[in-house]
């Protein structure tokens, strides 16, 4: 197993226009991932119209196929290239399984005999967060980089139907809307209120932090940056925990980039 003094890890991310540049909820699981396990990396920016050329030049694996029904394959980021092993790693689950797998003796983010139940909950929460994208999607539009956002409102409109602007719930239906976003969060405040003694719990796994609780973060954190007047609303949800929990990951926003 390579050891953390060891590790040279390149983290491939696309980049915006906010001053901290890292939006995308998927990419700062990988981020938050790296500063919590302690592994040096050096970020690379990319933008979306290259993501293909650069995962195939690297030899990452394509994460899924194009929305387009043609069958093709479709790559995606986040990808890491670990120097010390040669390894190229895509989608975020295989790449939080890598990083556990090969530097051991570092923080766990799937404690031992967990990585089922972690599985299990990525794909629960994947689907209480379907109600966030027509929020997240045509307010990421905006804070892109010219060549990413012409890529991003292209290829999103061909994926919903209609613009990136006429995606956003209005009146009646963003009360609707809304609400289903905040009883998915609510399924989660349930998740983690029964690991604490009264219903007090902290983690998902307790008093132990976990990928399940960064991922919740990660997206608790691209909303914010996104649209940072709805996150006025979100943090005061379930009693503050929103805003408690991202406290709590401030230590793992940053890390040892090279």
């Amino acid at each position: 197993m390579a050891t953390s003094s060891a590790a040279s890890i390149f983290f491939y991310d696309i980049p915006s226009k906010l001053p901290i540049i890292c939006w995308s909820p998927n990419l700062w699981k990988i981020r938050y991932a790296l500063n919590f396990k302690g592994i040096p990396y050096t970020t690379v920016w990319v933008e979306y119209p290259d993501v293909e050329a650069k995962c195939k030049e690297l030899g990452g694996a394509p994460t899924t196929t194009k929305p387009d029904g043609s069958g093709r394959p479709h790559y995606t980021l986040p990808m890491i290239y670990d120097q010390s092993t040669g390894a190229v790693i895509t989608d975020s689950m295989n790449i939080v399984t890598y990083l556990d797998a090969t530097y051991p003796s570092l923080p766990r983010l799937m404690p031992p005999n967990t990585a089922g139940l972690q599985h299990a909950f990525d794909a629960a929460a994947n689907a209480l967060m379907t109600p966030i994208y027509p929020y997240v999607l045509p307010g990421a539009y905006k804070i892109l980089n010219p060549r990413s956002a012409e890529y991003f409102g292209r290829t999103r409109k061909a994926k919903w139907g209609k613009p990136l602007e006429e995606l956003t719930p209005r009146g009646a239906a963003d009360e609707i809307e809304w609400k289903k976003l905040k009883d998915g969060f609510g399924k989660l405040d349930q998740w983690i209120r029964v690991n604490g003694d009264g219903g007090k719990g902290k983690y998902l796994m307790g008093e132990t932090v976990s990928y399940a609780d960064l991922w919740i973060g990660s997206f608790l954190q691209s909303l914010k940056l996104i649209l940072p007047e709805r996150w006025d609303d979100v943090k005061t949800w379930h009693e503050g925990r929103w805003a408690g929990l991202l406290k709590d990951l401030e230590m793992y926003e940053t890390g040892r980039q090279n």
